[in-house]
């Protein structure tokens, strides 16, 4: 949705799964076998899901140059960042660091598992951070996919309580994201409803 909100484009919502349901329902398992969201269809397009999938087919039909460039050069560069965010960063907060810290009651907490999960992402984070040293977004000078693939991560990540490290160029990021509308909108969003009870 940030990427949809980032990229101007009008759109039809349906919330799906967690307590709206309907994951399991014949219509939605048509869309996607796997029975997991998002899933997209882009009017008369194709159904797509998996998150990449979806995000670089909406940068390529509908995105400016800047944000997946039609050089191949280019936007293996900016691609490889949002793979290496998905695949590292999304990865290694998710679960086992937001999860358990929001989603898990407290006394079913695992410190020790948690420090470990903690001293991962760092060490992923610091990977970022170093980047960021040398430019304004992930994959360079441009706000590109690279930036919804690391940045909707960041949110949750600065707004739990958990011991961080001081990643400055990491933190100087994240504040230029929240300063953009469809983040705003589409990212920094209440996530009462996930803690544990």
């Amino acid at each position: 949705m940030w990427c949809v909100g980032e990229l101007g484009l009008p759109y039809h919502r349906h919330d799906l799964g967690h307590h709206f349901g309907g994951l399991d329902t014949p219509e939605f398992l048509a869309l996607n076998p796997n029975g997991t969201i998002p899933v997209l269809q882009d009017d008369d397009g194709p159904v797509l899901w998996e998150t990449g999938a979806i995000l670089r087919y909406l940068a390529s039909v509908h995105a400016q140059d800047s944000f997946w460039p039609t050089d191949n050069a280019r936007r293996a560069q900016i691609d490889k960042w949002a793979e290496w965010a998905k695949l590292n960063v999304a990865m290694a907060f998710t679960v086992p660091v937001f999860w358990h810290v929001v989603r898990t009651p407290p006394d079913q907490q695992d410190a020790l598992a948690l420090t470990q999960a903690l001293r991962d992402l760092h060490d992923k984070l610091a990977i970022a951070d170093a980047q960021l040293a040398q430019n304004k977004w992930l994959a360079g000078e441009e706000f590109s996919l690279s930036d919804i693939q690391l940045g909707h991560v960041l949110y949750r990540y600065y707004d739990i309580d958990i011991p961080r490290p001081p990643l400055t160029n990491l933190q100087a990021y994240y504040r230029r994201l929240t300063k953009r509308r469809a983040y705003q909108t589409h990212v920094m969003l209440d996530y009462d409803e996930l803690r544990a009870r």
